[in-house]
């Protein structure tokens, strides 16, 4: 539901999400954007049982005062599909048989699901698919080594939600070759897919990674915003997103030691308040321009 005094639709889940590393893989190694290392907590470990790392998952967020329950088991790193239907099983149920445990949040690519592991997802009753779609072009999937295509992410999103099971669509913002007009035009066709939330981030360029190697080359062919400019870019995006579409993320951040470009050094509550604030500023808000075409910022 939208937070009181907000101008889009925040999306609110019911448990504080505990990060599991459940030891799957990727089908094609890694995009070139990605080190999962990066985007886990210590107590995330395969090298641990799925409900070791709950509890402690438990314990870490109740040592900096979040301690309210239930919990969502948020299988986040890697491919949370790849891997026969009787190792998901496996990995869901013991997720699942922890008591404070009341659902799931599956990570996983378009292209790691079929008819038989979405049945059986949609037949658990409490589990929320996560797809890394990343970019609405073709040409920009190929470039970063994403190994599938849009048509794959609009085919699965389409299968998931006909199960009934929720559905969320991650997109990074400022891939290589894509520019401030291509992202604004690209919300057309996001809002044609089911999708119950979405979360946005900016690119974060990570050291040791192919994409790291392509910037030092090329950083011409990458959109970097100020903070300014890419609070410029969410509003104009908000404008023209459907209006019941949930807002899972705006922008995400890692530990600086990941990082080869320095990022804006701000929290998330604190993006949050800016964006608000230029909502306000220039009268807009999640939904204002759906459907009337407009392709450039709004007034």
């Amino acid at each position: 539901m939208e937070r009181a005094g907000t101008r889009y639709l925040a999306a609110k889940e019911p448990g504080l999400k505990l990060v599991v590393d459940a030891g799957f893989a990727c089908p094609h190694g890694r995009c070139s954007f990605c080190d999962n290392a990066a985007f886990h907590p210590a107590y995330s470990s395969p090298r641990k049982s799925i409900a070791r790392q709950l509890d402690e998952g438990i314990a870490f967020h109740a040592a900096r005062g979040r301690s309210h329950g239930p919990y969502l088991a948020y299988f986040q790193s890697f491919t949370n599909t790849y891997a026969p239907l009787s190792r998901l099983q496996e990995a869901y149920g013991e997720a699942l048989a922890h008591p404070a445990v009341s659902g799931l949040v599956i990570g996983t690519r378009p292209d790691c699901v079929d008819a038989e592991k979405l049945d059986y997802i949609a037949s658990l009753g409490c589990a929320r698919m996560e797809y890394g779609i990343e970019s609405c072009r073709n040409e920009t999937l190929r470039r970063v080594h994403r190994g599938h295509d849009f048509a794959c992410a609009e085919r699965a999103v389409r299968e998931t939600a006909a199960r009934g099971i929720p559905v969320c669509g991650h997109f990074i913002l400022g891939l290589p070759g894509e520019t401030q007009e291509t992202l604004l035009e690209d919300v057309a066709r996001i809002n044609t897919l089911p999708l119950n939330s979405i979360k946005f981030h900016q690119l974060q360029i990570l050291k040791g990674t192919p994409m790291a190697e392509e910037f030092a080359a090329r950083p011409e062919e990458f959109v970097r915003w100020t903070l300014d400019g890419y609070v410029d870019l969410l509003s104009d995006i908000l404008a023209r997103l459907r209006p019941d579409l949930a807002v899972g993320r705006l922008a995400a951040s890692v530990p600086p030691r990941f990082l080869a470009v320095p990022g804006w050094g701000v929290r998330a509550s604190q993006l949050h308040q800016l964006l608000e604030r230029r909502l306000l500023e220039r009268n807009t808000w999640q939904g204002k321009a759906y459907g009337s075409g407009h392709q450039s910022g709004l007034e």
